[in-house]
C-alpha cells in the first residue's frame, strides 16, 4: 500500500513513517523540505499519484489566530482537491480533543475548520482527535507564567505520549475509513495545576503553581469536560509519571 504522510518529518509524522515502513508499506514523508507544499500545491499531484492513503499531520508554522486558520483552510483545500484528482481512498487527519468545546481558542477554531473541510469532501476519512501530548506540557505550563508564579486551571486534563498517538494513527491508516471521529487520550486524568506542579518538581523548577479557575488555556476558560475524551475513546498505555521519569533521565 502506498501511503503519503503530510508533515512526515515532524514529531508525529516521522514516527508514523517509521511504523508503516516496518510493516512493509511504501511510505513517503512529504513536507516542504521534500518539495511538497500544501499551501502552494507544489508537488502534490506528483507525490499523490498511485497513493491509496494520505495521513495529514502537518502543522502551521505560526499559531497566530489568523495565520493558523489560513494555514489549515488553504492546506486542507489544496490537499483534498489533489487527493480527489489522484483517487486517494482514505484521508486520515490528526485533530484535538475539545476543538468544538473551546471556541475562544484560535488554534482550536482552525482545527474545526480543517475538520469541516474533510467532512465536506467526498473522500472517505478518519479524523483522530487526541488529547494534549506529554511533550507539549512544558509549553502549556509556561503559558500560565505570571511574573514567576504559574497560574493554571484546576480543570481535568488527560495527556498522552506522542508515541502512543502515532501508534493509533498508523493503525487507522491501514484500516477501513470510519467517516467520523475517533478519540484517543492518556490513561490518567489530572487537575492541570497538579500536573504542572508534578512537572516542575521533576525538573527542579521552584516556581509556585496556583490553582485559578479563571486561568485561561490559550484564550479559553476550562471545565472538567474541556480537555478529556468521551466514553468510547482509545486509551494510550504510557503513564505520565513513567514518561516524566524517562524524560528526566534522557535530559
Amino acid at each position: 500500500m502506498k501511503i503519503v504522510v503530510i508533515g512526515g518529518s515532524g514529531l508525529i509524522g516521522s514516527n508514523i513513517v517509521n511504523r508503516l515502513r516496518l510493516n512493509g508499506h511504501e511510505v513517503i514523508a512529504a513536507s516542504p523540505s521534500t518539495g511538497v507544499n500544501t499551501l502552494t500545491g507544489q508537488g502534490l499531484a506528483e507525490v499523490l499519484a498511485g497513493t491509496q492513503v494520505v495521513v495529514d499531520v502537518a502543522n502551521s508554522p505560526s499559531f497566530e489566530d489568523r495565520a493558523v486558520l489560513e494555514f489549515f483552510e488553504t492546506s486542507g483545500r489544496n490537499l483534498l482537491a489533489a487527493e480527489a484528482g489522484a483517487g486517494v481512498e482514505h484521508h486520515v487527519a490528526l485533530s484535538i480533543v475539545g476543538t468544538d468545546r473551546l471556541p475562544d481558542n484560535g488554534y482550536f477554531r482552525a482545527k474545526v475548520a480543517q475538520e469541516n473541510l474533510i467532512k465536506a469532501s467526498k473522500i472517505p476519512y478518519t479524523i483522530l482527535r487526541a488529547t494534549q501530548f506529554f511533550e507539549f506540557m512544558e509549553g502549556i505550563i509556561n503559558s500560565g507564567d505570571d511574573n514567576g508564579t504559574i497560574r493554571l486551571s484546576p480543570a481535568l486534563i488527560q495527556p498522552i505520549a506522542a508515541n502512543d498517538v502515532s501508534a493509533v494513527l498508523a493503525d487507522l491508516a491501514v484500516g477501513t475509513p470510519v467517516n467520523g471521529m475517533v478519540e484517543v487520550g492518556g490513561p490518567d486524568r489530572f487537575p492541570l495545576d497538579e500536573l504542572g506542579s508534578k512537572f516542575l518538581a521533576a525538573r527542579g523548577d521552584k516556581r509556585p503553581v496556583i490553582a485559578d479557575v479563571h486561568a485561561r488555556y490559550f484564550g479559553s476558560e476550562l471545565d472538567d469536560r474541556s480537555l478529556v475524551t468521551g466514553d468510547n475513546a482509545r486509551i494510550g498505555p504510557t503513564r505520565f509519571h513513567n514518561w516524566l521519569s524517562r524524560a528526566a533521565t534522557q535530559g
